[in-house]
């Protein structure tokens, strides 16, 4: 079990999550577009039919955990993984529904600086600081994410129908880059409480660099699949470079 020190406290390896929230919506953005946005990370974005993508925009609150509570937001999107063979749009495809593929974190604003430190040191996750505003109960979930007084985004999500739990959860490679490295860490998830939906979202961007990313992909459009998940247990490995 390996051990690292974040501002002089020691974090033993996996880290876990016992509690948190979060809500989340997926959309279908251009391929190449998606691609232009992550090649300094040298991941292949998976490719789905028609040139699209998927890009999802999520935000957490975590409640008891290893690294104790905080809010965070991510942007991610689905890539091959570092390992697979040639690209094919049908592998892509069977790595999608077999779980094979890779998450890739582009952002992952926080606003505590425990989890900064740990997130950029141990996994290579690209945390920085920035203002939060999320309602993670009721009938519309809502996060508004300010970094330096400028609006990033502002998405609300209407919780859709039950979704039958997975026995075991679901494990996927997480990937990230800072620092010129990109890191890969097994990450487990076991969500209950998760409702999904098509559409479902309603998305506003602001006036931050970050924003101007996703309107690159041509954002706000209508997501593919809205989702919330009222408890979600975690669990990270250590972070491998590729």
């Amino acid at each position: 079990m390996s051990t690292h020190t974040v501002l002089g406290k020691e974090v033993r390896m996996p880290v876990r999550i016992r509690l948190a929230h979060a809500f989340m919506a997926t959309y279908s953005v251009s391929a190449a577009a998606a691609q232009r946005l992550i090649d300094y990370s040298d991941l292949e974005i998976l490719r789905l039919t028609g040139g699209r993508a998927m890009c999802t925009l999520v935000f957490v609150d975590y409640i008891d955990g290893d690294l104790g509570p905080y809010n965070e937001f991510g942007v991610s999107f689905m890539v091959r993984h570092h390992t697979a063979g040639p690209a094919s749009a049908l592998g892509d495809l069977r790595a999608l529904s077999t779980g094979a593929a890779g998450v890739f974190i582009h952002r992952l604003p926080v606003d505590g600086e425990f989890t900064l430190a740990a997130g950029r040191g141990i996994w290579g996750f690209p945390k920085e600081i920035a203002d939060f505003d999320a309602q993670h109960e009721g009938s519309r979930r809502r996060g508004v994410l300010h970094q330096n007084s400028q609006l990033v985004v502002d998405l609300a999500i209407r919780p859709g129908l039950a979704v039958p739990q997975r026995r075991g959860g679901s494990s996927f490679d997480a990937y990230s880059h800072i620092d010129g490295v990109t890191r890969c860490t097994q990450w487990q998830m076991e969500p209950s409480g998760m409702r999904a939906r098509p559409g479902g979202a309603e998305l506003s961007l602001g006036e931050h660099a970050w924003a101007d990313e996703l309107r690159s992909l041509g954002l706000p459009r209508r997501a593919l699949m809205a989702s919330t998940v009222d408890r979600l247990a975690m669990t990270f490995q250590d972070a491998t470079p590729v």
